[in-house]
């Protein structure tokens, strides 16, 4: 294990530094403020509260004012008198003009539950955005642990790849030793220098393996392609032998915290509201309505003096009952119904999926201390094997055959121990994680 690290970025003031060298948990932070998908279900989770404050405020009353203003013109028009009290005024003007301005006000005080349950969807909707970004977080995280394990795991393949050869690299300079001194054919020498060979072509194939995960990961953590990814490497072997988690203990945990399991069951939430927004559309709605308006004429006098003679107030109530909707109603129910059995099957789904991702890990886990333990005491055992055969080769007992499968079983016996090695490390790992513990390699 290695202790806790400083962040590669601070969320407090947003501000990021790329490390030269990255730990697992560098590379998570890094990941979950840069990668693509992650940015845009954050986006999403905004949107999504801007519809459900929408829905908070539909409640409220709607507002508006509301004005005309039209001109006529009359061109056959003939002179007219308008009396006013003892005086008589003529007007022969061919235009008019007219306004009228209006204050209205509208509130909904019975909707069947519509308002109600509107916003209780919103209130769902936002919840499972919010899950949705957990999950494609978690995802993420999960999936860079997993390569950088990868990682570690070339590194140090590539670490026994370079003993390996000089190991052979030693063999074959005896070799030329006792080929020289005429105890060796040429034969042999040859034989073991093709050993030294395939053994440096398994070089070249595990860098080669190695920069294509790096290359994942730089992808994962939205970095350039020319930007070099160094990781720490940290000390292993003793966390290889440590207890595999019960796999109950770890599902039941998971349950309880995975995302993906809490959206499903809000699914079904939702269905529920939907059942319910369905039958509203058959009850009554009742809404309050209230309005100020007035006008004015040019042929009317003083401005002012006709808005306030034309000064109207109203308030009123207006009722709408549904009677028949062509069984859209029922049907909409029916769909509901339809739409929550499906949710739960898909939760069923969901669970399944989640116990069968959950024992893999515990099988796979189980199995890799095991092999890890029997592949130590095979390396060693292989290990004082070449030791023996080497000196006997020099010595004339055994021959090349014998030596070169013996440095065959020591490469393959290293390869069998770091497989298992940090297949173990990596399913123990996501075992503890499943169980809401923080990865920590």
């Amino acid at each position: 294990m290695v202790a806790a690290t400083k962040p590669a970025f601070s969320q407090d003031d947003n501000t990021f530094t790329k490390p030269s060298v990255w730990t697992l948990q560098q590379c998570i932070d890094w990941a979950k403020a840069q990668n693509i998908d992650i940015r845009q279900k954050r986006l999403s989770v905004k949107e999504q509260e801007l519809v459900l404050d929408d829905a908070r405020k539909s409640r409220l009353p709607d507002v508006g004012f509301s004005s005309s203003q039209n001109v006529g013109f009359r061109p056959f028009r003939e002179s007219s008198a308008i009396v006013s009290g003892d005086q008589i005024t003529t007007s022969s003007s061919k235009f008019s003009y007219n306004g009228s301005y209006g204050l209205n006000a509208s509130m909904p005080l019975y909707d069947g539950g519509k308002i109600k349950n509107n916003t209780r969807l919103a209130e769902i909707d936002t919840q499972i955005a919010q899950l949705q970004l957990e999950k494609s977080e978690l995802s993420i995280e999960e999936s860079i642990t997993q390569l950088y394990v990868q990682i570690l795991y070339c590194i140090e393949t590539i670490k026994q790849d370079n003993e390996q050869i000089k190991l052979s690299q030693a063999q074959v300079d005896r070799a030329h030793d006792v080929y020289n001194a005429g105890l060796m054919s040429h034969v042999q020498v040859v034989q073991l220098e093709t050993q030294l060979a395939s053994d440096q072509y398994q070089l070249v194939a595990d860098e080669t393996q190695l920069a294509n995960y790096k290359l994942q990961l730089k992808q994962l953590l939205e970095l350039d392609g020319d930007e070099t990814l160094e990781i720490v490497v940290p000390l292993l072997d003793e966390d290889v032998l440590a207890p595999v988690p019960a796999k109950l203990d770890v599902y039941y945990a998971a349950l309880m915290l995975r995302p993906e399991i809490k959206a499903q069951q809000l699914a079904m939430d939702r269905s529920d509201v939907n059942i319910e927004l369905a039958k509203a559309s058959m009850r009554p709605t009742i809404n309050a309505n209230a309005g100020i308006s007035t006008s004015n004429m040019t042929s009317n006098g003083n401005f002012f003096e006709q808005l306030y003679r034309q000064w109207n107030n109203s308030i009123g109530v207006s009722l709408n009952i549904p009677l028949y909707d062509h069984g859209k109603t029922k049907n909409a129910v029916a769909r509901a119904r339809i739409q929550k059995e499906s949710a739960q099957l898909d939760l069923t789904n969901n669970q399944k999926a989640l116990w069968k991702t959950i024992e893999n890990y515990w099988l796979e886990a189980n199995s890799a201390q095991q092999r890890y333990i029997a592949a130590k005491e095979k390396v060693r055992y292989a290990r004082e094997s070449v030791e023996l055969t080497s000196e006997q080769f020099r010595l004339g007992i055994k021959n090349i055959i014998e030596l070169q499968n013996d440095l065959t079983n020591l490469s393959q016996a290293n390869q069998q121990m770091l497989q298992a090695k940090y297949m173990e490390i990596l399913n123990v790992a996501m075992l503890k994680y499943y169980q809401g513990e923080t990865i920590n390699i």
